[in-house]
């Protein structure tokens, strides 16, 4: 039975990494959340919103204990300007469009948050403003896509500013990945990064009390949609990108002993 669950989850895993690998050769048009409310919790903040891609709509949910800064659904300042097209902070060689209206979560309190969509969703992206006294850490490996200020692209709207990621092992095989001003060229980042692969969470921690640095995400489309084909576990059972990696590091042990 083990053996047959792995050979199938193995199998699942090779071939989203064959998708994943056609799907990022050139620039996709992202599709972003549209925040539209919160849901009453005991403690902290929990939002609500939607992606709709051309055939699915996907909900999505933010929760963070410690609570939030402010939290813009629509009709308020557009802090995703600087640029336009190909200047704009948030697009890159692999995102066609910038986040859309005004939606933004904006944060403000240390600690730990996360992200869960509804169903398993491709190549999330990560847009993020103003990240100056502050620096986020997933639990995701991710990829730094864009900035303010560099290879071309215009300040956001705080202005310029440089930004590193940052691996920091926790002992254990357990890894954090860290997205961290570096005030190059600026003291103000505004970018996008890129989580490869298929995912139903992202979670990650705010390191400071800094008031404010704010977010939205987007995605490629659903699971389904950008790896056609392939059988995508459902999301209480999702078997991500990384995991295959160390399972295929698993059968190569094996299969030397």
């Amino acid at each position: 039975m083990k053996r047959t669950w792995f050979n199938k989850t193995f199998s699942a895993v090779a071939a989203l990494s064959l998708g994943i690998a056609s799907a990022s050769v050139s620039a996709a048009p992202i599709f972003w959340t549209d925040w539209i409310g919160s849901t009453p919790v005991t403690a902290g903040f929990e939002g609500t919103g939607l992606i709709t891609t051309g055939t699915t709509t996907i909900g999505v949910t933010y929760t963070n204990t410690n609570g939030i800064g402010f939290y813009n659904t629509g009709g308020g300042t557009d802090y995703w300007t600087g640029g336009s097209g190909s200047t704009s902070p948030y697009t890159s060689t692999t995102v066609d469009n910038r986040p859309t209206g005004s939606d933004i979560i904006a944060l403000s309190h240390a600690g730990s948050q996360t992200l869960k969509f509804s169903q398993a969703v491709a190549n999330p992206v990560f847009a993020f403003v103003s990240l100056n006294g502050n620096g986020y850490a997933f639990d995701q490996d991710f990829e730094l896509l864009s900035l303010g200020g560099v290879d071309g692209n215009a300040c956001g709207y705080w202005g310029c500013g440089g930004a590193s990621k940052v691996v920091v092992d926790l002992g254990g095989g357990v890894f954090e990945y860290q997205l961290n001003s570096n005030g190059v060229g600026g003291s103000e980042p505004h970018g996008a990064l890129r989580f490869t692969g298929a995912f139903d969470t992202v979670t990650w921690r705010s390191k400071t009390d800094e008031f404010w640095n704010g977010f939205t995400v987007g995605v490629q489309g659903s699971a389904i949609e950008v790896f056609p084909g392939t059988d995508v576990p459902e999301p209480a059972s999702l078997a991500l990108f990384g995991i295959g990696l160390l399972g295929l590091a698993a059968l190569r042990k094996h299969s030397q002993a």
